[in-house]
């Protein structure tokens, strides 16, 4: 299996989010791969200007809840 090495200190803040995100949502039993397979997409979106979001219909409070839209109903 690929993996990614992307060694990117993620702000503190990103993280709480996303474990906060993914517990809340049901999806905190082990979401390590889940995690993974989805981190780089999550941090391409927050690298975005808010102009760029909008143009794609996402704001940025919402990043997680698009990244992870298949998921949720």
């Amino acid at each position: 299996m690929p993996r990614d090495n992307v060694q990117i200190a993620l702000g503190r803040s990103l993280n709480a989010r996303l474990d906060w995100f993914l517990t809340e949502n049901g999806l905190g039993v082990n979401p390590d791969g889940l995690r993974r397979a989805r981190l780089r997409q999550i941090i391409q979106l927050e690298l975005q200007s808010d102009r760029q979001l909008a143009q794609q219909g996402v704001r940025r409070d919402q990043i997680l809840n698009h990244v992870f839209a298949d998921l949720l109903h």
